[in-house]
């Protein structure tokens, strides 16, 4: 789900410290940066894909990794990292970790910088409302003149402001979901399934969605540009693999809900 690019902080990354080193290993022919482990970066929290529960860090995307490190033989081990040193590569550039997670929609820009698996999740934006706000568009929001939130970076971010909003933008959606709460902002623009778990919890029980954006984005896990190819093979064979065994609809409706028919075609 995230952003305007930086080349510059790209290609600074570039003479950074190598994946691998004394601590690395090369499994199945994947280059991984610990041995025995395969190292996910992402930025906390971002519920339901991420989020850390009991000392741990659990969700879909979690989930979804969890399948491509036992492809490896490997358990996972989750860094929680900067969105910004995610976006732009910098983070696997690096050697930070050896894939990127974390409803990262997959953008022209982003694929100059970094490889990227076939798309795992369809998503599609919300606003989030108080009830019986009367908001049903975008076009509700600017004629009432309501205050819109955003998550800085983020692909909803970018939406609205094409629609010529000027959103207040707050740091993680832990922060942006508060922002609503405590009345800063009006309405918040975030990814559906985001919004959705929000809506499950009794706390947020006076909200509710009020309008859904379709932007055809999708989410890809990100691998260092040109560097382990077969991590990204590897990684296209477990989503394809859970779509088919039915492992990927298990994972869905653990941790978002209903699927429809179509999320679960392999690619």
């Amino acid at each position: 789900m995230r952003w305007a690019l930086c080349a510059g902080v790209a290609a600074l990354a570039l003479t950074a410290s190598a994946c691998g080193g004394s601590d690395g290993a090369t499994v199945q022919g994947v280059k991984l940066i610990k041995k025995g482990a395969l190292t996910s970066c992402t930025h906390l929290p971002y519920p339901p894909f991420q989020v850390e529960q009991g000392g741990k860090v659990v969700g879909f995307d979690v989930d979804m990794i969890d399948l491509v490190a036992k492809k490896l033989g490997v358990t996972q081990k989750v860094v929680d990292t900067p969105f910004e040193t995610m976006k732009t590569g910098a983070a696997l550039n690096a050697g930070k970790c050896d894939i990127v997670m974390g409803g990262m929609t997959i953008k022209p820009d982003r694929v100059k910088f970094m490889d990227v698996s076939e798309p795992y999740f369809d998503a599609t934006q919300s606003l989030m409302a108080k009830k019986g706000s009367g908001i049903t568009s975008l076009e509700d929001v600017k004629a009432k003149k309501l205050k819109l939130g955003s998550q800085a970076s983020t692909t909803g971010e970018d939406f609205v402001k094409g629609k010529g909003f000027d959103p207040s933008s707050f740091d993680n959606s832990n922060a942006e979901l508060d922002g609503l709460r405590t009345g800063q902002v009006d309405v918040i623009v975030q990814d559906d399934p985001v919004v959705k778990g929000w809506l499950k919890d009794p706390a947020n029980s006076k909200y509710e969605i009020v309008a859904n954006l379709n932007t055809g984005e999708q989410y890809g896990f990100w691998i260092r540009k040109d560097y382990n190819k077969k991590l990204v093979e590897l990684t296209n064979q477990a989503i394809q693999q859970a779509k088919q065994d039915g492992t990927y609809k298990k994972i869905y409706e653990k941790w978002i809900g209903p699927m429809p028919a179509a999320a679960g075609k392999p690619s």
